[in-house]
């Protein structure tokens, strides 16, 4: 089968498009194969091997898993021991960060994979995995978000940013959104109640208060989260510096900072699907790839200039 390939750190250069072996079945997992594939900065993190204590999890002086990937939208193939809830013939999405999902077929454990809607495309569902189970579990699993709360969303426009509008709004919530003024048009077009340009006005002089408060871009300071939110989320980040500083904070302060990494499950994937079936949540795929361009996709989501998603779509 074909794949993208690294044996070392760097940027999309460094990807191969090479014929490997077909993945062996294992107990538990789901051999599919693959219609369409989403980018993720998590992807270009891996590949760059950056930030470097990532090399502990995905290899210290060069990468341990071969191919590249996480999001994914196809068929399963073949079914594990085990495996109770999909069969053979199922359209599916997922994620499959440690096998390498840009190829033609994945191996992915069945606990990450959930049930494609049947009118709804492979393109679209590969937009989802990463990003709407992050925004899902910020604003839900760590957010603990009620209806007619308040949220403030820094980075709306983005990937994980605008599944974290549509959702906040789904459960009832009033929602600010933090964007570019280019992006204003786009965001007003989720739904959110109030929009704040950032370059217009300084988010980091903003002083309204808000129930809860999502970071999907990764900029704010520990003194912004306690000042604009009872509680906060933080789901990205620009600095290592900013990063550790506040989380430094955190450990000694009493204010509910949650801070987590996604990770995919057969009940938030269809709890999403649910969501899009039901048309209150859109996947916006901003721009669309031949799986020979993965590379380009991968070069053109670190520039962080997107709305939504960057898909790619194999032949």
């Amino acid at each position: 089968m074909k794949a993208f390939t690294k044996t070392t750190y760097g940027g999309p250069e460094v990807l191969r498009l090479e014929e490997v072996e077909k993945p062996t079945l294992k107990e538990d997992h789901l051999l599919v194969k693959v219609y369409a594939n989403s980018a993720n900065p998590a992807d270009w993190h891996i590949l760059r091997g950056k930030p470097f204590f990532a090399r502990f999890s995905f290899g210290l002086f060069k990468p341990t898993d071969k191919i590249l990937g996480a999001d994914f939208a196809g068929v399963v193939e073949a079914v594990g021991n085990n495996v109770k809830n999909f069969k053979v013939g199922d359209r599916v999405f997922g994620e499959a960060l440690q096998s390498g999902a840009f190829a033609e077929y994945v191996l992915a454990p069945a606990t990450g994979c959930g049930h494609m809607p049947a009118e709804t495309g492979f393109d679209v569902m590969a937009a989802v995995p990463i990003a709407g189970v992050t925004a899902w579990q910020a604003i839900v699993t760590h957010g603990k978000l009620q209806k007619g709360e308040s949220v403030l969303i820094n980075g709306s426009s983005g990937g994980v940013g605008h599944f974290a509008v549509q959702i906040a709004k789904a459960l009832g919530a009033e929602v600010t959104a933090v964007c570019s003024n280019r992006n204003i048009d786009f965001v007003e077009s989720l739904g959110v109640d109030k929009i704040l340009a950032y370059d217009r006005e300084n988010i980091h002089q903003h002083t309204q208060k808000y129930d809860l408060v999502i970071d999907t871009h990764g900029n704010l300071t520990f003194k912004d989260y306690k000042r604009l939110g009872k509680r906060g989320v933080m789901v990205g980040f620009t600095t290592m510096g900013l990063m550790i500083s506040v989380l430094l904070k955190r450990a000694l302060s009493k204010y509910p900072l949650a801070q987590f990494t996604a990770e995919a499950n057969t009940q938030d994937l269809n709890t999403l699907t649910s969501l899009i079936q039901a048309g209150k949540v859109q996947p916006h795929i901003f721009k669309t790839y031949p799986y020979l361009d993965i590379p380009k996709a991968i070069g053109y989501i670190e520039s962080m200039r997107t709305k939504g998603k960057v898909v790619m779509v194999w032949e």
